[in-house]
């Protein structure tokens, strides 16, 4: 069976929000998604006040997969969907990077253990909420769960044999 794709732009805005720690001085974090990748360059101050700046930091390829619509299908199911979001540094440096935005929280749960700076998720919009679904209702094939036989060992026939048939002990 092939895989359908689809694909879509957005753009991601970022806050970036100063802390009281020893170890860093601000924090990054998602902030929303735009439905339409905007006329901006990318990493514009969009806003800017005492303890925080906001940055639209570019566009992102949300990417669909028929492979995993009972992920979205899961995803929209929940009541409020979520987009995650991911950045790195790049070359170690404080310049971040948009490496991954998704709508599978399967995807986007294993994403918070591959080591990326920053990880977060955002509300889902309406607009982005019906592409997907329209998404899922085209291309969501139920799979059919097929339990598993073990295959019988020498150790299983030999108790076969001295059981006698089902239903009888002992070989009697």
């Amino acid at each position: 069976m092939a895989v359908t794709e689809a694909s879509r732009q957005v753009g991601v805005v970022l806050r970036r929000r100063s802390i009281d720690n020893p170890w860093i001085d601000h924090m990054w974090s998602p902030l929303m998604l735009l439905d339409d990748v905007p006329a901006t360059a990318p990493w514009t101050v969009l806003s800017s006040e005492a303890d925080a700046t906001i940055y639209y930091a570019g566009s992102a390829s949300i990417d669909l997969f028929s492979s995993d619509t009972a992920n979205y299908r899961d995803n929209l199911a929940d009541g409020e969907p979520r987009i995650w979001v991911a950045l790195r540094r790049q070359d170690g440096g404080a310049e971040l990077e948009l490496t991954k935005v998704t709508a599978d929280p399967t995807e986007g749960e294993a994403m918070f253990e591959s080591g990326c700076d920053v990880i977060g998720t955002v509300p889902m919009s309406p607009d982005i909420a019906s592409w997907i679904a329209a998404f899922v209702d085209e291309f969501h094939v139920e799979k059919v769960f097929h339990k598993r036989q073990r295959d019988r060992t020498s150790e299983d026939r030999k108790r076969e044999a001295s059981e006698g048939p089902p239903g009888r002990k002992g070989g009697v």
